[in-house]
């Protein structure tokens, strides 16, 4: 959350001449309502259930830059669909999370102890995202350019 995925995605895909697409806007797109209002009205369980199927016909449909949201990771047939594919993990530290997003109740995931709960969930999947990744990029105090470069040179790097 708040790593810079959007951004990033966008900006690799410009530099690789490719089409950019984010699983989260499938979502929204798809079910005419905001990420955070599914968690409210049907739950995690229902969003994550959306999500796997977004992320599945994704990775089917499409052959560009592909954004996930950061919980797709959680399950175990998605991460099994990952591999093969040059996925990267976009990394921040907790402070750098504060910083960009503020921990703002908007995340539904974030909504009752931000910092606590960031850590959580961290916690909870950074291991997963090492487990799926080719290349761990960090993108603390750096700029969504900076970034850009350093998805490209590790995946160009991993690929040598």
């Amino acid at each position: 959350m708040g790593v810079g995925k959007s951004t990033v995605g966008a900006l690799v895909a410009e530099r690789l001449g490719c089409v950019y697409r984010d699983t989260d806007d499938d979502i929204v797109s798809e079910q005419r309502r905001t990420i955070a209002d599914i968690f409210v009205d049907e739950g995690e369980p229902v969003f994550r259930a959306i999500e796997k199927q977004a992320v599945k016909r994704a990775l089917a449909e499409h052959d560009g830059v592909l954004a996930l949201g950061g919980g797709a990771i959680l399950d175990e047939e998605t991460r099994a669909l990952l591999a093969g594919h040059q996925v990267v993990y976009l990394s921040m530290d907790v402070e750098e999370a504060v910083r960009r997003t503020g921990l703002n109740t908007a995340r539904p995931l974030l909504a009752v102890n931000p910092r606590r709960q960031w850590r959580e969930l961290m916690d909870a999947r950074q291991d997963l995202y090492t487990e799926v990744a080719l290349a761990v990029v960090a993108t603390d105090d750096r700029t969504p350019e900076e970034v850009t470069q350093a998805v490209l040179d590790a995946v160009e790097l991993k690929e040598a």
